[in-house]
């Protein structure tokens, strides 16, 4: 009988197996979620789903924060040198140049001046996608030129953070730069001029050490990695299991670290409703 004869044609080969271009989509690593890169770009790159909130660059956050062609950037070739001769898996003088090349940005943070609500504001905001958001001499040099310029022009500082801690390539050079910063936004508290430091997923290692808890006003993004050393390390260091959520934003709101959390989609308005406080 007809019914049970196999069809010669196999039903594959009648359907045209289309791919999705490559590029277009990005997954949640939260939720699972198959998000449209559109879609997420218009979501200021949190997830629809379950609102993770994706690390993104700096020239992102300037164009989310401030006034539309107000920021004028400072310091952009600004470069690292290799005071110690660095290799390990490469040159680091070829790892900073591959970097630069790959990601138009000549070290982990890019700073200026620009206008949030027609107030002026300096601002510093690290690129993780540079080599982790290491801080380095060049960073530690970067933050103190627009606190000094905060200073000078006796506006308010906002210093986005993201990193994993003071760059090994530069050594102690590196930690120096936790010191120099730090006394730079002193003599900014001393002149009472707002600063406001807003921690991102992970904001860990010397940058926390440093300026990055020193605002007047800390803010965090939801669910942030923020501390010093890593869980895992402290972990292994005392010998316990740790809290839930310990080191998230969450953990650290509820005992008394950051000031308040804010989601990306509000971060311009809270940044102006503090600002509009501290003034």
């Amino acid at each position: 009988m007809p019914w049970f004869k196999r069809s010669k044609q196999n039903i594959a080969e009648d359907t045209q197996h289309k791919e999705l271009p490559a590029g277009l989509w990005e997954k949640c690593p939260s939720c699972g979620e198959i998000i449209h890169k559109k879609q997420l770009e218009l979501n200021l790159w949190t997830c629809l789903k379950c609102d993770y909130h994706f690390r993104i660059s700096s020239l992102e956050y300037i164009a989310i924060i401030f006034d539309k062609g107000s920021f004028k950037e400072m310091d952009k070739k600004m470069r690292s040198a290799d005071p110690l001769n660095f290799v390990d898996t490469k040159k680091y003088t070829e790892r900073i140049s591959s970097t630069i090349k790959k990601l138009d940005l000549y070290d982990a943070i890019r700073t200026g001046i620009g206008k949030i609500n027609g107030r002026e504001a300096a601002f510093a905001c690290m690129d993780f996608q540079f080599i982790g958001g290491s801080m380095g001499s060049v960073v530690g040099e970067k933050v103190s030129r627009a606190v000094d310029k905060a200073y000078k022009n006796k506006i308010p500082l906002i210093i986005i953070s993201s990193s994993g801690g003071a760059r090994m390539m530069e050594g102690a050079f590196s930690l120096m730069q936790m010191a120099k910063t730090s006394a730079r936004l002193a003599r900014l508290a001393e002149e009472k001029i707002p600063y406001i430091s807003v921690l991102t997923d992970p904001t860990t290692g010397g940058t926390t050490a440093s300026y990055a808890m020193l605002g007047d006003i800390n803010i965090a993004e939801p669910k942030a990695l923020i501390g010093f050393a890593g869980p895992r390390v402290i972990k292994q260091t005392i010998g316990k299991d740790l809290p839930e959520g310990f080191q998230r934003s969450e953990f650290l709101v509820e005992h008394g670290f950051v000031d308040f959390i804010s989601h990306r989609k509000d971060l311009r308005d809270n940044l102006i409703k503090v600002l509009d406080l501290l003034s």
